[in-house]
């Protein structure tokens, strides 16, 4: 099994990345573990509070249970993965199974920074974009996906986002075996890195 870890800030364009690998794949080889689906349950907090979270520090997510599934995987069992949503703040009572395939893509802001997890990945990958480009993508997805408003964003980012992906996020470029700059616009890194997949693909069980 072929584990690969994409990170990158907010807004960098990784899920693009990560879909843009899937096409270029066999069909059915490859399983994806968001992050975002391991945020803690924060259901319970009153909506002032939730406003509060911080997304974007490393304590927010259950990475005990993310290592765990990615145990799992490794050894050929099926996982339960929790469903999270942004709006509420909260798990859903239902979970999506995956399958283990020969193909697990880890995707998040923070996945690197976990030593535990970190590991775990066979070749880790950090997606690159500029800062104005981030924030553009970032208002453009929590306006759409997230029911914010413009300033609620401008605040958000400003308080959380940028603090903590220079504090967090930025440093890890460094555990990186490829970067990425541009993102998903960054045809030529996306084919090698795709390439480098399917070389792959050939020497796991």
């Amino acid at each position: 099994m072929l584990i690969i870890g994409i990170a990158g800030g907010s807004g960098s364009g990784k899920t693009t990345v990560v879909h843009k690998i899937i096409e270029k794949l066999p069909k059915d080889s490859v399983s994806v573990i968001s992050q975002d689906s391991y945020y803690k349950d924060n259901g319970h907090l009153s909506d002032a509070a939730k406003k509060k979270i911080n997304f974007d520090h490393p304590a927010s997510i259950e990475f005990e249970l993310l290592n765990q599934h990615i145990n799992s995987l490794i050894n050929y069992d099926p996982i339960n993965r929790p469903i999270y949503s942004y709006v509420t703040c909260a798990r859903a009572k239902e979970t999506v199974q995956v399958q283990p395939t020969k193909v697990v893509i880890v995707e998040g802001i923070l996945i690197f920074t976990n030593a535990k997890l970190r590991n775990k990945f066979n070749v880790k990958v950090f997606v690159d974009a500029d800062t104005d480009d981030r924030l553009m993508r970032i208002v453009r997805r929590d306006l759409i996906e997230r029911g914010r408003s413009v300033s609620g964003v401008l605040d958000h980012y400003e308080n959380f986002v940028k603090p903590m992906h220079l504090q967090f996020i930025e440093p890890t470029k460094r555990y990186a075996d490829i970067i990425v700059p541009q993102g998903g616009a960054n045809h030529v890194a996306i084919d090698l890195l795709s390439s480098r997949i399917k070389m792959g693909l050939d020497e796991v069980t």
